[in-house]
């Protein structure tokens, strides 16, 4: 199963990258994906290249589908709506920050569901969705990492959460 990080050009690329860390870490199959495949310049002005297309990922094949926030109007539309619809519809994990969560939203992903928009929290999951505020970028991961289980137990856990959210010394 994939882990999909939509990128796109001014994506905020921070917001994604200890996530991204993780699960490259862990083993993860992450797929970088723009809209049309080709490479894209975040809002940091780093260059990046995409895996592929997003119409060439299968949903089927989809485990998690990520969104970093930007200027979402470049990807805000009903062709990427109803792609996240049918995520939804399967049940895989669908994370956002930032921005990101608007995408969400406008697609009707959010109907029902607690999220950052619906609660006053810096992060939300609920039923396979979490939303995080831009300055939760360090917890998004984490709660991403919880969801999809990349965590060997507890303890693992707990110095992942005091080194990113702590800035506790590794031993």
């Amino acid at each position: 199963m994939r882990d999909v990080f939509i990128i796109y050009n001014t994506c905020c690329f921070y917001e994604i990258v200890i996530l991204n860390y993780f699960m490259s870490c862990t083993g993860c199959d992450v797929i970088l994906c723009s809209l049309d495949g080709q490479p894209i310049r975040t809002t940091e002005g780093y260059s990046v290249n995409a895996d592929m297309a997003l119409g060439d990922v299968a949903i089927e094949q989809i485990r998690s589908f990520i969104i970093p926030g930007g200027d979402i109007s470049l990807i805000n539309h009903d062709l990427l709506h109803q792609y996240l619809q049918d995520i939804k519809k399967k049940n895989r994990l669908i994370a956002a920050i930032c921005a990101g969560v608007n995408l969400l939203e406008d697609a009707g992903i959010l109907e029902g569901i607690q999220s950052t928009h619906s609660m006053d929290l810096d992060i939300a999951n609920d039923n396979h969705v979490i939303t995080a505020r831009a300055n939760a970028y360090v917890d998004f991961a984490i709660e991403v990492g919880k969801e999809l289980h990349l965590f060997t137990d507890e303890e693992d856990l707990r110095e992942t959460i005091d080194f990113w959210k702590y800035f506790k010394r590794a031993l």
